[in-house]
């Protein structure tokens, strides 16, 4: 990752060199090559440092037609270009020999070397950004992601300890397990704000530090694979799966986001009420307006709407709030003698996402709101779940999709989807979730047996 170490300063202005350097003074014998499929799994393929110098002038040939999303009618080839800012030692991966194991994230590239893969997350994230600094927008995010440590990945979850929110020893056993999996994201540049246990059972939130969105996705995608990692070191699992217990609350991933002008809070106006600025407004209400449609990608799979139900702190309707937790977006606390700490708090998406996707299209949703000039309406100040549905709609509130194949019916009209996708992901996303619906439609559940066997 981004280091900012004394060597890697001396090397800056030519991150190749720093690579090739660093390599050399760690023993770093393989090097993986990351990138993420359209579902957001990681992908990987290593090299040996002979062969690093070459990848990093120009790339790395891969077979590509065996990775979902990236589809090509007539060539299979795909070149991986090393992104040399993102390289980073795995602390985890070191063996008795001393030797080490890098890594770095890669852009995908058309056969020639010559054009960015329009089908690639990283890309498709790349142009929502440069459609933001057309506008002069940097574009920051802050995810809180949530996940659930349990014995084994197998048979039902089952729990390390029956701690609650903020709980310490010994209620809380994985606390050693968050200070590992904190410590090696230290190690590899990714900076943590906090850490701590969460409300449900084993529950844990470890928070990254503000920063870019696209530095962000990448370290979304080395935090769960850390995790994961720091886990399994200590004979355990890690699930980011949206609601593993159907008693206790899910796992979301709440984004705080801002736009910045340079140094200058675009959210931020002094005189406005709540200090928000009507660029922040536009924004809101363009995330409000296209949540919906934009669910597919940041909610995609069917346990994603087992979270969002009543009761668990998940929000249902399309609503924004100055404090209420339960709303699906909501403006911090923050310090008004800091600006640069306006924010907004996004709470609909889960862990589970593809963090490129995500921030594009969230990205996407709020620069709709800005260019086209929607207005916010007032906050909820009201119990929105305490209403009927009669009184909810009469004051124009819309619920989100209660289930996976609402929320593909909503985004197969979304212009927006397609434009900020791409065609080409945009038909191959809504295939697979169509193929995953389909496969969940026609289950037996233990529900339907528990519950009809006896009675029909």
């Amino acid at each position: 990752m981004n280091d900012t170490s004394g060597a890697a300063k001396e090397y800056v202005l030519q991150p190749k060199d720093y690579v090739l350097h660093t390599a050399q003074e760690h023993n770093v014998k393989i090097i993986q090559l990351w990138f993420t499929d359209i579902l957001g799994f990681l992908k990987s393929f290593s090299i040996t440092v002979e062969e690093l110098e070459d990848a990093l002038k120009d790339g790395e040939v891969f077979d590509g037609s065996s990775i979902e999303g990236f589809i090509r009618h007539s060539e299979e080839d795909m070149i991986a270009m090393p992104d040399p800012s993102t390289f980073q030692i795995l602390p985890w991966r070191q063996d008795a020999r001393k030797s080490a194991v890098g890594s770095m994230f890669c852009d995908i590239l058309d056969p020639d070397g010559a054009r960015p893969y329009e089908g690639d997350p990283r890309q498709i994230l790349r142009r929502s950004l440069q459609r933001a600094a057309e506008h002069g927008f940097s574009f920051y995010v802050q995810p809180e992601l949530e996940y659930y440590y349990l014995k084994s990945s197998e048979g039902p979850p089952q729990p390390l300890d029956q701690g609650g929110y903020f709980d310490l020893t010994p209620l809380d056993w994985a606390t050693d397990l968050r200070r590992d999996t904190v410590m090696a994201l230290e190690e590899i540049g990714i900076g943590v704000e906090f850490s701590h246990h969460e409300g449900g059972p084993s529950q844990s939130e470890i928070s990254l530090r503000y920063t870019d969105a696209m530095t962000m996705a990448d370290y979304t995608m080395a935090y769960r694979l850390v995790v994961k990692e720091v886990a399994l070191r200590h004979n355990v699992y890690a699930t980011f799966m949206p609601k593993p217990h159907a008693g206790h609350n899910g796992s979301g991933m709440h984004m705080h986001l801002s736009l910045f002008r340079g140094d200058t809070n675009a959210f931020f106006d002094e005189d406005m009420d709540y200090h928000l600025s009507e660029t922040g407004r536009a924004f809101i209400a363009g995330l409000m307006r296209h949540a919906p449609e934009t669910m597919l990608v940041t909610n995609q799979w069917v346990n994603s709407y087992k979270r969002l139900i009543a009761g668990y702190e998940a929000p249902l309707f399309v609503s924004w709030a100055l404090h209420n937790r339960a709303d699906m977006i909501r403006l911090p606390t923050y310090n008004p003698a800091k600006h640069e700490a306006m924010r907004v708090e996004y709470r609909a998406p889960d862990p589970s996402c593809n963090p490129y996707l995500a921030f594009a299209v969230i990205l996407s949703a709020g620069l709709a709101g800005i260019e086209n000039g929607y207005e916010l309406g007032p906050p909820a100040e009201v119990d929105l779940y305490g209403m009927s549905h009669e009184e909810r709609r009469k004051l124009g509130i819309q619920s989100l999709p209660k289930d996976l194949n609402e929320a593909i019916k909503l985004a197969e009209g979304s212009e927006l989807l397609v434009k900020c996708l791409g065609e080409e992901v945009f038909d191959k996303l809504i295939e697979n979730k169509q193929e995953e619906w389909e496969r969940y439609r026609s289950q037996v559940t233990d529900y339907e047996l528990k519950t009809y066997m006896s009675l029909l």
